[in-house]
C-alpha cells in the first residue's frame, strides 16, 4: 500500500475541516476524490504534503508515518503535490520550472527525465525558453504536471488539473493522467469534473463537508443514482 490515511482530523483555526477521514491508495492505482467546492478535498492534499497539520489520526506513506514531517522531506520521499491553480513560477522559463521540480534530486538522470517530459508535452519543448507566465492555461497545466514528474513521484497528488480549461484540453489532460499512471505512477486525483474523473479512476471517495460519505470502485460510483444526481448532472 502506497498511502494509508486513518481517521484524521484537521482544523483551519476553529473550523473542523476534515472529520475522521480515512483513505487508502494502492500501488498502481488512480484513486479519485470527488465532492463539492469546500468539501475539504484540497485540504486533504495539503495535509498529505505537510502543508497543514493533523490534529489526530495517522498518515502512512510507503509504510512510514509522515505526520509532523516537513513538506520538503515528504517531497524527498516521493510524495509530490501538483497544486490547484497550476502555481507555475511565472517569471521563470519553462525549462527553469522543470529544473526546480528536480531540485532535491542528486542522481544523474535529471536530463533524461526532462527529455521524457518534452516527449510527453511537445508544446513545452517548443516553448522551453519562454516565461511560464506567458503560456496558455492548458500549457501551464502541462508544465505543472511536468514539473511534478521531474521529482519522480511514487505518489502524485493532482489537485483540480482540469479547472478552467476548454473541454478539448480537459480530454487531453485526463489522457495524460492515464498515460502517467500506465507508466507506473500511482495517482490521487482531486477533481470537480466527477464524470471524467470516474472514467479514468480505479476507485473513488466522495467527500462532503469534511467527511467521507461514500467509497467504492469508480464504476460503482458512476452508476450510483445518488452520485449521478449530486455530481454527474443527471
Amino acid at each position: 500500500m502506497v498511502l494509508k490515511v486513518d481517521n484524521i482530523n484537521v482544523f483551519y483555526g476553529a473550523i473542523h475541516a476534515l472529520k475522521g477521514v480515512s483513505v487508502t491508495v494502492n500501488e498502481g492505482e488512480i484513486v479519485t476524490l470527488i465532492g463539492a467546492n469546500g468539501a475539504g478535498k484540497s485540504t486533504l492534499l495539503k495535509t498529505l504534503s505537510g502543508l497543514l497539520k493533523v490534529k489526530s489520526g495517522s498518515i502512512e506513506f510507503l509504510g512510514q508515518s509522515i505526520v509532523g514531517h516537513a513538506a520538503q522531506s515528504i517531497v524527498k520521499d516521493g510524495l509530490i503535490h501538483c497544486p490547484e491553480g497550476r502555481r507555475v513560477f511565472a517569471n521563470m522559463s519553462v525549462e527553469e520550472n522543470l529544473e526546480l521540480g528536480a531540485f532535491l534530486r542528486k542522481d544523474s538522470e535529471v536530463r533524461k527525465d526532462m527529455e521524457n517530459v518534452y516527449e510527453r508535452f511537445p508544446r513545452l519543448l517548443e516553448r522551453r525558453k519562454q516565461m511560464a507566465g506567458t503560456l496558455s492555461g492548458g500549457e501551464q497545466q502541462m508544465l505543472a504536471i511536468g514539473r511534478a514528474l521531474m521529482a519522480r513521484p511514487k505518489l502524485l497528488l493532482l489537485d483540480e488539473p482540469s479547472m478552467g480549461l476548454a473541454p478539448l484540453l480537459v480530454q487531453e489532460i485526463f489522457q495524460i493522467v492515464q498515460e502517467i499512471n500506465k507508466n507506473g505512477t500511482t495517482v490521487l486525483l482531486v477533481e470537480q469534473n466527477a464524470n471524467q474523473a470516474l472514467k479514468i479512476a480505479h476507485r473513488a471517495y466522495v467527500l462532503e463537508t469534511g467527511k467521507i460519505v461514500l467509497s467504492g470502485s469508480a464504476a460503482e460510483l458512476a452508476d450510483s443514482e445518488e452520485i449521478k444526481s449530486a455530481y454527474l448532472g443527471h
